[in-house]
């Protein structure tokens, strides 16, 4: 049997079906609770990440393709606590940075693929020495210089993201 709606009705149909299918409250669309901090209930900007360390959160923008992991922070003139750069590469290996051009003295933490800090350095403006990490990691989070030792973080701390969209 073929039912077939007058067009007014099949218009108000479609008008009450839409938004139902547009709610999007599927498990990924909700981050859902984050241990250690509050309920987080959108996600951060496209580019952009919070990376959630114990009861603190680092709003990152994401440097993963080649040209974005070589500006880095550099030309920046000030880095607000809670800021920071995430690097993401490509395999674990040790990780070389430098801070040409970087005015701002930062503190970096290496992370291991499992997401564990595995070292944590102090990089000073303008340094064109290399600074290698002194463990494998695939990850790398750049902030204010002190702002981990202020917030207790340390090697061996996990770290969890959640990307923007």
């Amino acid at each position: 049997m073929r039912v077939v709606f007058p067009r007014p009705a099949l218009l108000a149909l479609l008008v009450l079906l839409v938004p139902l299918t547009a709610c999007g409250n599927g498990p990924d669309d909700d981050p859902g609770p984050v241990e250690g901090a509050a309920e987080l209930r959108d996600r951060p900007a496209r580019g952009m990440a919070w990376v959630i360390i114990g009861p603190d959160t680092v709003l990152a923008e994401v440097a993963d393709t080649p040209e974005l992991r070589e500006e880095g922070l550099m030309f920046r003139t000030e880095l607000p606590d809670g800021e920071g750069m995430f690097f993401i590469f490509e395999q674990e290996e040790t990780l070389s940075f430098w801070m040409r051009n970087t005015f701002i003295p930062l503190d970096i933490a290496f992370l291991d693929e499992t997401m564990e800090i595995v070292d944590i350095q102090a990089l000073e403006p303008e340094d064109e020495e290399m600074t290698e990490s002194n463990a494998p990691a695939r990850f790398a989070l750049e902030v204010r210089q002190g702002w981990f030792q202020e917030q207790g973080i340390e090697v061996g701390d996990q770290v969890r993201i959640v990307f923007g969209r």
